[in-house]
């Protein structure tokens, strides 16, 4: 896997402050220039801007930012400065505690993230809110679907381990499971989804072709519907090919909503040392255009600019 983010060599701290200093306390913010810096630094490099910010000036960046800019451009910025376990503190926070529940946010969230992803995460989102994200999860959220959630904030997924010879026995139950559909059966096809690590679910879903000659994410999308469903859906894709499942989001959050900002923002910045690399090449054999063309296409001015240098498009991209 592969980020679009790297480290940037010939780092200065200090020198990046005072460049942040000076475009953000001058007459007129210069955004071209907090996207030249914050955009080209790793995380961990602008979490040591904002300490020398700090001591250079005594005032927070990430308060400055907020201060000084607006709109989506402002959450690009700030969300950049997030560390990424409290960053994804952050979203989920306002996922569950918004004045509607965004349950495609914490689908995308608790559906991809490691188990030591999940650990840290909630970590931070204890410290940050003084609040416990399990039962945050429990009371903002309901029936299976909630169940399902609460299993993946364990971060209890075995890893590493597989074994042939059960991989056919948890498929028998998952097909039982959408054949069926009663509450225990739900029970069972979650708990497989959740806890199984990655290898063995991959053995699990051949297995699972292999009995009824169907592939498990169309038989998921027959036997259920609502955010139960999308997060079944989720978990087996994120399983397969993480980078392809996230193409998918950014494709659906750029063209069926009319550009859903928030997706589109939270998936750069979560994914923008990772794996943003593959997933733009992904998004591209898919889809026939580039993720910096149809960024391009649908956003505009400095946020426009955050957004493709976080990208970081090919020269054909343009």
């Amino acid at each position: 896997t592969q980020g679009t983010i790297l480290p940037a060599p010939n780092f200065n701290p200090i020198m990046d402050a005072q460049l942040l200093g000076g475009a953000l306390q001058g007459i007129c913010c210069e955004k071209d220039v907090l996207i030249e810096i914050l955009t080209q630094r790793c995380n961990s490099q602008r979490l040591m801007i904002a300490e020398a910010y700090r001591d250079m000036y005594g005032r927070d960046l990430i308060i400055d930012l907020k201060e000084n800019l607006s709109h989506h451009f402002k959450e690009v910025m700030v969300g950049l400065m997030y560390p990424p376990a409290s960053y994804d503190a952050h979203e989920l926070w306002h996922a569950l505690k918004g004045v509607d529940t965004e349950e495609k946010c914490l689908i995308d969230i608790l559906a991809s993230r490691s188990n030591m992803e999940i650990f840290q995460m909630k970590e931070a989102y204890l410290m940050q809110y003084n609040s416990d994200l399990q039962q945050d999860i429990d009371s903002e959220t309901s029936g299976h679907f909630r169940d399902t959630l609460m299993n993946l904030a364990q971060g209890t997924r075995m890893e590493g381990y597989a074994d042939p010879s059960a991989a056919a026995q948890d498929a028998m139950i998952l097909w039982e499971a959408c054949q069926q559909k009663t509450g225990e059966h739900k029970n069972m096809l979650q708990m497989i989804l959740c806890n199984r690590s990655q290898q063995q679910l991959w053995m699990v879903f051949q297995e699972f072709q292999n009995i009824c000659g169907q592939d498990i994410v169309d038989a998921i999308n027959e036997c259920y519907d609502g955010y139960f469903q999308e997060l079944l859906v989720a978990i087996v894709l994120c399983i397969r090919d993480k980078p392809s499942y996230f193409a998918y989001r950014l494709y659906n959050a750029i063209h069926d909503f009319g550009f859903h900002n928030k997706t589109v923002i939270r998936i750069l910045i979560a994914r923008s040392e990772i794996d943003l690399m593959n997933i733009g090449q992904r998004y591209k054999e898919r889809y026939g255009k580039s993720l910096f063309h149809d960024i391009k296409h649908f956003a505009s001015g400095h946020y426009e600019s955050a957004l493709l240098a976080i990208c970081a498009g090919d020269t054909e991209d343009y």
